[in-house]
């Protein structure tokens, strides 16, 4: 039989698609709502009937389905193929995490179907899922939990973040030590603090005592009353710690590189995840719009 090409708004499936669509956690279940339509195919309709009908048995009568950080990675993955690329520190965060809602899904089905039979549909889709431990252990080693990077990440990184918290400490002894003789000469008032400009610690000073402190002027109060100076005193030792931080990035950069370098055969298989992980998305959206 054909059908008019606006048979769907006629019968209200164009809706139906789209509050499915918004009822989805990620990019890659909205893409299979919007790829699916109208069907007669009388197998296709059971075996997603079943589908739905098994999450629904999960939404009303088994525990809370795993579905923290459903990220979608795709396009980190894709951008890493490229030779040199690496994922930011963030995105690298949330690969784990979302390699650990892998196998949360994985290991959720797999224990319920084993033990009582549950849900052999959502398996046929779930038990395609690939576990990388190779990837999640190396991220294991770069990442704190947090997500920030580990200092022990690589043997450069912890040797340059050590030199970074010794020079911090002088930096500051120092600063502390030209404030406190200031104030003693009455240049600084008594209450006054360091403060930050330009990533830079200062001291404020009235600026009738500007040059009663030998330095660089990084900033001025909106009054004009107010001027914040580096001390000549932590200037090259503050221009050491930029170095130092300039070469923490670089070595940041060389340890992300790596990973991508390592973890980019895998590429392809981790892609085929993330559309596995879709394809559950799409069906929860259709179980939580028939509930």
């Amino acid at each position: 039989m054909v059908y008019p090409p606006d048979f769907e708004s006629k019968i209200g499936f164009d809706r139906i698609r789209e509050l499915t669509g918004d009822l989805c956690l990620g990019e890659t279940g909205r893409e299979k709502v919007r790829g699916g339509g109208f069907s007669t195919d009388h197998n296709l309709i059971s075996l997603m009937l079943d589908q739905t009908a098994e999450f629904q048995h999960i939404l009303v009568f088994d525990d809370e389905f795993p579905v923290d950080h459903f990220f979608d990675m795709q396009a980190t993955l894709v951008k890493m193929r490229i030779e040199g690329a690496y994922p930011e520190l963030s995105e690298l965060f949330d690969l784990k995490r979302s390699l650990s809602a892998q196998k949360a899904v994985f290991n959720f089905v797999r224990n319920r179907n084993r033990d009582r039979g549950l849900y052999p549909r959502l398996e046929e889709i779930t038990s395609k899922l690939s576990v990388f431990p190779f990837v999640f252990e190396s991220i294991e080693r770069i990442l704190a939990k947090d997500g920030s990077m580990k200092d022990t990440a690589s043997k450069e990184l912890d040797e340059i973040r050590g030199e970074i918290r010794k020079l911090t400490a002088s930096v500051s002894r120092k600063l502390q030590a030209v404030l406190k003789k200031s104030q003693a000469e009455g240049i600084v008032e008594a209450g006054a603090v360091l403060s930050v400009r330009n990533g830079r610690a200062v001291i404020p000073l009235n600026v009738y005592d500007k040059n009663r402190i030998s330095g660089l002027i990084h900033d001025q109060s909106a009054s004009g009353k107010t001027v914040y100076i580096e001390p000549a005193e932590v200037v090259a030792m503050n221009n050491q710690l930029v170095e130092l931080e300039n070469s923490e990035l670089r070595e940041m950069v060389k340890i992300l590189t790596r990973f991508a370098d390592s973890v980019r055969p895998y590429i392809g298989d981790l892609l085929t995840n993330y559309d596995i992980i879709g394809e559950i998305d799409f069906i929860r959206a259709r179980a939580l719009l028939g509930n």
